[in-house]
């Protein structure tokens, strides 16, 4: 069996142009347009190129959006002032802090003091809770766009195994979460998790969110089920640099039915999701709809 390949990156564009043209009604209709703030401290070069992808594509779409950049030596005092600036300036829908932040400072206590209706992250302890009881949230961007995908590829869920291997706050647990939402028999594994073979192999969905390069192999996947592969790792391959999954593609897309590549699967939708819970978090501000299609 030859899988077929969830393009991400194409999924992403689309996704985009639904949000722009989402924003285009506001303005035109309701004289608003929604603007995302993203605070970056310190000069880390991975977190220097997403926050540049990211104002690029606010932008593309219509929206406005604000850089702040702070040096690394910044205090947390000075941090929380800003995001406490943000929370009450009426322009500004969405809130993203980048991290990793410096060690100097508690990134649980910056998140947790973005307001949670613009958390456009969704990791606030708050939209955490919202998450976890079933209720109206912000939701994490990578794990949205991973059901955006699963939704897009199968129509309805309802009833699917699904094995998420990892547990993280970021990733792990909040697609658990998605999943049981839309009626998914879920099981959360990870590295120590017994016979982990043998439990993702009963998947019909496999997320691969472990953080190991390559641990899921074509022997931990059911005939036909399909691969989400959230890893983004670089390895050294033959004398070069390389960018792989958690899942090793090859033997796996042998055995699945389908499955995201690294890179250009899970990846570009997660800015995607970014804009989309931006216009979220506009049009709930202001009390309109929200668009279908663009949340959980």
């Amino acid at each position: 069996m030859t899988a077929q390949i969830i393009d991400g990156k194409a999924f992403a564009a689309k996704v985009r142009g639904q949000v722009a043209e989402h924003v285009a009604q506001l303005k035109g209709a309701h004289g608003i347009i929604p603007g995302l703030a993203v605070v970056l401290v310190g000069e880390d070069p991975a977190s220097q190129v997403y926050v540049r992808s990211k104002g690029k594509q606010t932008t593309e779409v219509g929206m406005n959006s604000y850089e702040h950049k702070l040096p690394a030596e910044t205090g947390e005092a000075e941090l929380l002032a800003l995001i406490a600036q943000l929370n009450n300036d009426p322009k500004v829908h969405g809130i993203l802090v980048q991290l990793p932040l410096p060690d100097h400072m508690n990134s649980d206590l910056v998140i947790n003091a973005i307001d949670p209706a613009k958390d456009v992250d969704g990791f606030h302890i708050s939209n955490v809770g919202l998450l976890g009881t079933g209720q109206k949230s912000m939701v994490p961007c990578t794990p949205l766009g991973c059901l955006m995908m699963l939704r897009e590829h199968h129509g309805s869920l309802s009833g699917l195994n699904a094995v998420v291997v990892g547990r993280s706050n970021i990733v792990g647990k909040p697609m658990a979460q998605l999943l049981l939402g839309d009626s998914c028999t879920v099981t959360i594994a990870h590295s120590r998790t017994k016979d982990l073979t043998e439990v993702c192999r009963r998947a019909d969905i496999l997320v691969a969110a472990v953080g190991r390069a390559e641990m899921i192999t074509g022997d931990y996947v059911k005939p036909g089920a399909t691969v989400i592969d959230v890893g983004i790792n670089r390895i050294e391959r033959d004398g070069k640099n390389k960018l792989v999954g958690d899942a090793h593609f090859d033997s796996c897309a042998e055995v699945a039915g389908a499955i995201t590549p690294v890179p250009g699967g899970v990846g570009p939708m997660t800015i995607a999701c970014l804009l989309a819970n931006t216009l979220t978090a506009t049009c709930r501000a202001n009390g309109l709809d929200e668009p279908q299609g663009l949340t959980a």
